[in-house]
């Protein structure tokens, strides 16, 4: 019985990892490319800059989204507590 309040723990655990992972990923990706297109529709010669700037800040938005998943699978695969 404990075991399985434990199971059930880890399981709700890396969910809410997973789940909020991916929405935070998809509310930062849109707001960032949103915040793009307003600053080429304003000034399309910063295009580059702009591009630059937007593809760094994605990469990092998705290492933040890749940790969080990370964490899930830690928590699925790798916990001490259950045997």
């Amino acid at each position: 019985m404990e075991n399985a309040i434990m199971v059930a723990g880890a399981l709700i655990g890396a969910g809410l990892c997973f789940g909020l992972a991916a929405i935070g990923a998809g509310i930062g990706d849109g707001l960032v490319t949103g915040r793009f297109i307003e600053g080429l529709a304003r000034q399309p010669e910063a295009g580059g800059v702009l591009f630059t700037r937007t593809l760094i800040s994605v990469g990092l938005i998705e290492a933040l989204a890749i940790i969080g998943v990370v964490f899930g699978i830690i928590m699925l695969y790798a916990n001490p507590l259950i045997k």
